[in-house]
């Protein structure tokens, strides 16, 4: 009967830093998981800005821009060209153009 006593001395003993453990383990995961959200809305956010600006650039010139250095000259977009790459295709005056953003990791 001692030594049942024993081992469980220790598993109370232990508990605590096994509780503690699986706590900073969630907290970790959770700000993970928080971050891979932002970085997604982020990249919506910059491929939707972009696609506006183009479809403003046709509504009021009656073409789409070239390039995006044009829609950053004239329409005001700045991408975070730290977080991401924009790949922007022209295709034709009267079609958008193949807009891509991709996450730099």
């Amino acid at each position: 009967m001692f030594v049942k006593n024993k081992n469980i001395s220790r598993v109370r003993a232990l508990l605590p830093i096994v509780i503690t453990v699986l706590v900073l383990a969630g907290i970790l995961y959770g700000a993970s998981k928080t971050q891979e959200q932002a970085t997604a809305q982020a990249l919506k956010m910059t491929e939707e800005s972009i696609r506006r600006a183009a479809v403003q650039c046709y509504a009021l010139e009656g073409i789409y821009p070239v390039n995006i250095d044009y829609l950053m000259d004239h329409y005001g977009i700045r991408p975070d060209t730290r977080r991401f790459v924009v790949h922007y295709q022209f295709i034709a005056d009267n079609l958008l153009p193949d807009i891509t953003v991709i996450p730099i990791k």
